[in-house]
């Protein structure tokens, strides 16, 4: 007999209050005009702000079990976060730190506990040192020598306000998993890269006889578990754009007249947005489902996960270019956030696996069978 428990998509009223909390303290802390002042300046994380988040809020511990100072929450409640910081391209390290890192520590098992707990704690802020386009496994590209670990990752998110990386290591019976202290300038050098997203950098680190503590010998099981955590929650982000522009843009055509009546009126544009709705019914009920099977260990999240990205991604970046071109002119101006969203919905395209490889990694685990 069959004793699997139904997918529910629904949100629940625990959920439903945690978003109001993270939607109104970004409301007054994260509006459209501070963002765009943010990202000229030389600080583009608001370490402010997700200090708050951290301590009002206590979003940093969501996944992690009490007695490890965290919330005792699950995967759903993390993807609600992600939703709001997604509606308002929040400059936070919450996928960074809150999710890869935080996945790959509670993967690692025993050995990261002291590190987990600081990170959930709100006390340090980690980086997972991998690729942000890495999926579904990592070849690591540093190694343990006598003096330390020495080698360099490229495009890491996070790793600019990390306090702690954690480190894949090729070592010398598989890959482990380490823990580096970022205050160490002498042994580890971060070197921002030019990034596509204005809102969430990128960097290159670099090891050179850095001092590490191991976590785990088993790191490509936790690396995994974080990567297919982190695919699978960056949908609900990716879900988060999409509604912003759908809702701003909607609201945009009402009040904009032409030739005597709103553009919103104007048929083709109904159908364009009509169209853009039904994306986003899909894309929510896909990123909800990815959710719900990694918050109870389901044995189909891999397939879950895939899918999710495979519609996310594209529905994001979908309901952007709508956003910039139903704006008209001041939609294609730096004065407008859309340029933004758009910017932050194309480098999560590519993030953590494109759909093209989405859709391939789901072939292979149903079985379909490749070009003949």
């Amino acid at each position: 007999m069959n004793t699997a428990t139904a997918a529910n998509l629904l949100y629940g009223d625990v959920e439903e209050d945690l978003r109001a909390s993270v939607r109104g303290l970004l409301a007054s802390r994260c509006a459209p005009a501070d963002l765009l002042r943010r990202v000229e300046s030389d600080q583009r994380i608001d370490l402010d702000l997700w200090r708050t988040l951290a301590t009002q809020v206590g979003v940093t511990g969501l996944p992690v079990p009490e007695e490890l100072g965290g919330q005792g929450a699950s995967a759903r409640e993390v993807a609600v976060v992600l939703e709001e910081l997604g509606r308002s391209l929040a400059p936070v390290p919450f996928l960074a730190s809150s999710v890869l890192a935080t996945n790959a520590l509670l993967a690692a098992g025993p050995g990261a506990a002291g590190v987990l707990r600081a990170v959930a704690e709100g006390e340090r802020t980690a980086a997972l040192a991998v690729p942000f386009t890495a999926w579904p496994d990592v070849e690591p590209t540093v190694r343990a020598t006598g003096g330390g670990l020495t080698g360099t990752v490229r495009s890491v998110a996070g790793a600019d306000v990390a306090d702690v990386f954690v480190v894949p290591v090729a070592g010398p019976h598989g890959v482990e998993l380490h823990a580096v202290d970022a205050a160490a300038p002498s042994a580890v050098a971060v070197t921002e890269a030019v990034p596509l997203d204005l809102t969430r950098p990128v960097a290159d680190v670099s090891f050179d006889g850095a001092a590490s503590t191991t976590l785990t010998d088993d790191g490509a099981a936790a690396v995994r578990a974080a990567l297919l955590a982190g695919a699978g929650l960056l949908a609900s982000e990716q879900v988060g754009i999409a509604d912003y522009c759908l809702e701003s843009t909607v609201e945009y055509v009402k009040q904009r007249y032409q030739f005597g009546r709103p553009v919103g009126s104007f048929q083709a544009l109904k159908h364009r947005l009509a169209d853009l709705f039904g994306e986003l019914a899909v894309a929510r009920a896909a990123a909800r489902y990815a959710a719900d099977t990694l918050a109870n260990g389901d044995p189909d999240a891999a397939v879950a996960v895939s899918v999710a990205q495979s519609l996310c991604a594209s529905t994001a970046v979908h309901a952007a270019e709508e956003a910039v071109q139903l704006h008209g002119g001041i939609g294609m101006t730096w004065e407008h956030p859309a340029h933004l969203y758009l910017k932050r919905a194309k480098a999560n395209e590519l993030a953590l696996g494109t759909p093209g490889r989405h859709r391939a990694s789901l072939a292979e685990l149903v079985d379909l069978p490749g070009p003949q």
